[in-house]
């Protein structure tokens, strides 16, 4: 008995030191009611001015952005590379001008990768390699695509280090296509850089992870290559 009422002892004191605490809380709120107010009023002004930004300044700007794009992106699917990079001094700014100016936007990133791309194509690979270095994007096939360029514009420029950790990215997307044709690029940089235990776990990964690819077809011949 005398422990039982020890217990609801101790549990009469903890209620009556949470009354107090409660209690403290509400005088402490009735005593700083006007800074309350401020700091909510405060709060909504900053809300207020994220939704004001976003309507007037965001959405517009990312509008504009794409209709740049769409203008340089034209003379893209024209082959005119130059014209799609720097513009016709007319309508157009070109890619490389959207990428500097709309460079906090998902659409600057876009010409960014659209720059990488031209200049990839005509044979500038290390300022192919600047542009596709800015491009980043939460998409399943664009993303590992514009990696595995990367990682072909420094082949190209016999960086092979980079070549290597680019394409290695390119595979961590698992994408079905992308991903063993760049396990197999990895490993063939390893192979030529001497690497051959990367080498061989990369061609491994495409034997395991990736049999129906076209890679995975004569993917033996080249782990024996690298055993």
């Amino acid at each position: 008995m005398a422990k039982k009422k020890e217990e609801f002892v101790k549990q009469d004191e903890q209620l009556e030191e949470v009354n107090e605490a409660l209690t403290g809380a509400g005088k402490w709120i009735e005593e700083n009611a006007n800074l309350i107010s401020w700091v909510v009023c405060g709060i909504a002004v900053v809300v207020m001015g994220i939704i004001a930004v976003n309507q007037y300044i965001i959405k517009p700007k990312a509008l504009e952005a794409s209709n740049e794009n769409a203008k340089a992106a034209a003379y893209f699917m024209a082959g005119d590379y130059d014209k799609a990079l720097n513009g016709d001094d007319a309508e157009c700014i070109g890619f490389e001008a959207i990428a500097d100016e709309y460079s906090f936007y998902q659409q600057g990133k876009l010409a960014a990768l659209y720059a990488g791309i031209c200049y990839y194509e005509k044979g500038e690979y290390e300022d192919a390699a600047k542009f596709l270095g800015k491009f980043d994007a939460d998409d399943v096939n664009i993303d590992p695509a514009a990696h595995q360029l990367l990682g072909d514009a420094y082949v190209e420029l016999q960086d092979y280090g980079k070549a290597a950790k680019a394409f290695e990215a390119a595979a961590k997307s698992g994408n079905e296509v992308i991903a063993p044709m760049s396990l197999k690029k990895a490993g063939l940089v390893y192979l030529h850089e001497g690497q051959n235990a990367k080498a061989l776990k990369a061609f491994k990964a495409i034997k395991a992870d990736y049999p129906a690819s076209a890679e995975a077809q004569d993917i033996d011949k080249y782990i024996a290559i690298a055993q």
